[in-house]
């Protein structure tokens, strides 16, 4: 008389077999920051606009801000910023010495926007940041429409 009928193992075969298809459907692939192709990631992650007046992409690799400053002139726009690697990065905004926003995004691709007035034609500091590095990030300021 065996121990288990022949059921039981092909119902174990099959549950395991589930389990499996499970544990790799429920796990996303982790980004490779260091060795990221940032033009083709921003192509895919970052909507394609017309109007930008300032955009910056890149690595966050060591957790120091990356920081870039435009000539912008005064007027209303959206800001968005999108980031992939995991954790959260920020972008912090100036002009005329002034802070004009502080935006955050959830590392794993969501693209966070915001409205933003520059009441002053001048140049515009922009700074990315991640405590949680290493991370990729990209962001676009587009004139309102």
């Amino acid at each position: 008389m065996a121990l288990f009928p022949t059921s039981i193992p092909r119902a174990l075969t099959a549950v395991a077999a589930a389990a499996v298809v499970l544990g790799v459907s429920g796990c996303a692939q982790r980004l490779s920051v260091e060795n990221a192709d940032v033009p083709a990631w921003k192509a895919t992650a970052m909507p394609s606009a017309s109007g930008i007046v300032a955009e910056d992409a890149g690595k966050i690799l060591d957790g120091r801000p990356v920081d870039h400053t435009e000539n912008v002139p005064a007027g209303k726009y959206t800001l968005t910023l999108v980031c992939d690697g995991g954790g959260k990065a920020f972008l912090a905004v100036r002009s005329g010495g002034k802070d004009l926003m502080d935006l955050g995004a959830a590392c794993y691709g969501t693209r966070e926007t915001a409205r933003i007035t520059i009441t002053e034609s001048g140049p515009l500091e922009l700074s990315a940041s991640s405590v949680d590095a290493p991370t990729l990030y990209a962001y676009q300021l587009v004139q309102a429409g």
